[in-house]
């Protein structure tokens, strides 16, 4: 299963509960992402990983090569010897863990063994995403989170050197991995120091690439379906795609429950796009504006939807033709009148004077 095929997966968990929690501005973020399937039908690999700095794919692993592999162009040939081997180690350690604990989770779910004389076990997937955040006052915020079969399963929580049951099933791996209390020190010492430091040595790589900005082009449209009136803010080509947009009443900013969630979509030219939108009474559009912030702004640009002046000239140039054709057809009225107001005028004189 080829690179570009695999983020149906990803989508299916952990990243929207990462992604949309977003990163403050000017912060960076090192993310692996792990995946794999108990049986081979789905196409993909027993384990497989995929490595992030912010949001680009600097490093590929898998359980059959078991090889790290670089997939950033300002990786390579700079990555230090060193470096590549600490990663490598690091990703096949990962490996390790990753199939013992789907094995842990699928027994606690009783789906390790073949139920049915002669029927193969049903298929599961597992996913990870853990990693660190370093903000620009070099606080850091780790996280490690599971998801078993599309749906959140586990999330380490460092504070407490315990894991949270996202749902009734999980509490079972729970209690057995929280009896581990080594396991729990190294992970929270991976993500308060270890990863970290390593996000600094590859920014350090990638300075140039990963430290480029392109400001958001802002814009506000209208548009009437259905007699809804819906205002639709877009920001288009920025990168980093660190982004956040809202909106505002009357310069105060609207409650989250009545705004559409912001969307961000890659445009396949290493720039981003977002949007949210907005339902509004028809006349009120000019009470509410568009709020961005992003990395590359030192503040925060807003921007209103301005009615078209072309669609305004349109209207007032076929008013005037409009009001041209109908002074046009009163006066031809007026002169046919004219005329059979003569015609007859001219015939009552003929009759008279034959009477006389």
């Amino acid at each position: 299963m080829g690179l570009r095929a695999r983020p149906a997966l990803l989508l299916l968990i952990l990243l929207r509960t990462v992604a949309t929690q977003g990163r403050p501005p000017r912060s960076h973020s090192l993310r692996f992402l792990f995946m794999g399937a108990s049986e081979p039908d789905l196409g993909l690999p027993l384990f497989e990983a995929l490595g992030y700095v912010d949001d680009q794919l600097f490093v590929s692993y898998d359980h059959e090569s078991r090889r790290a592999e670089p997939r950033a162009p300002w990786l390579w040939g700079r990555a230090t010897s060193q470096l590549w081997l600490q990663l490598s180690q690091s990703l096949k350690g990962w490996d390790h863990m990753f199939i013992v604990d789907f094995w842990t989770i699928m027994d606690n779910h009783n789906q390790s063994k073949v139920t049915k004389l002669g029927v193969l076990p049903e298929s599961h997937t597992l996913q990870v995403i853990l990693g660190c955040e370093v903000h620009e006052d070099n606080s850091t915020r780790g996280f490690w989170k599971y998801g078993y079969d599309g749906q959140d399963h586990l999330e380490f929580r460092p504070e407490t050197l315990d894991w949270k049951a996202a749902e009734p099933r999980a509490r079972t791996t729970k209690l057995e991995w929280e009896v581990n209390k080594i396991r729990a020190k190294q992970n929270r010492a991976y993500l308060g120091r270890g990863c970290p430091e390593q996000l600094q040595r590859l920014l350090e790589l990638g300075r140039g690439a990963l430290d480029r900005q392109a400001l958001p082009l802002v814009k506000v449209t209208h548009h009437v379906a259905s007699a809804v009136t819906t205002l639709r803010c877009q920001a288009l080509n920025f990168y980093p795609q660190d982004i956040t947009m809202r909106w505002l009443k009357d310069r105060q900013p609207l409650d989250a429950k009545d705004v559409e969630p912001e969307d961000v979509l890659p445009n396949g030219d290493g720039t981003y796009q977002g949007w949210v939108a907005l339902a509004v009474l028809p006349g009120e559009e000019q009470r509410y504006s568009c709020q961005v912030q992003h990395p590359g702004l030192d503040q925060p640009l807003t921007a209103t939807w301005e009615p078209s002046l072309s669609g305004t000239l349109v209207t007032g140039v076929i008013s005037g033709i409009a009001v041209c054709i109908i002074l046009f057809l009163i006066g031809i009225l007026f002169r046919i009148l004219r005329r059979r107001q003569a015609s007859r005028g001219a015939a009552g004189d003929y009759v008279l004077a034959e009477c006389e």
